[in-house]
């Protein structure tokens, strides 16, 4: 699933971040399903080909755990810790299989606001206490 990594491809990825499929990743995702992937057979035939996609240093082969989270984001945005619920997978695990996505450009991934540039609460009070008394 992992190939032993910890760590996905590009930056960290929050438990809240929000994973977009591109419109076309589920048919992109089913090229290269395990069993005579065009991809897997082209790499195979010419050694020297740039690497294809899916999990960095593997075959160009998507596992099954990287189209079903294709095809749960597909239907609807997900964050990384829903994913993980619904598959029953640890957060880690799901965090290198939806880095390995983004490098193939079968998904994007929305950040969450970091908590320094949300409002201040004392200010939201005010508006809010503001907005009663109207």
């Amino acid at each position: 699933m992992t190939r032993g990594r910890t760590t996905g491809a590009g930056e960290d990825l929050d438990a809240l971040a929000v994973v977009i499929a591109e419109p076309d990743a589920p048919e992109r995702a089913a090229q290269t399903c395990a069993s005579g992937a065009p991809e897997e057979r082209r790499a195979r035939a010419r050694p020297h080909t740039p690497e294809p996609p899916g999990p960095p240093g593997g075959t160009g082969v998507l596992g099954p755990e990287h189209r079903e989270i294709v095809a749960r984001c597909s239907r609807s945005p997900q964050p990384v810790a829903e994913l993980a619920a619904g598959m029953d997978l640890p957060v880690g695990v799901v965090r290198v299989l939806v880095g390995d996505l983004v490098t193939a450009g079968l998904v994007r991934v929305t950040r969450p606001v970091p908590r320094a540039e949300l409002p201040d609460e004392r200010i939201l009070r005010h508006v809010i206490d503001g907005l009663r008394a109207l």
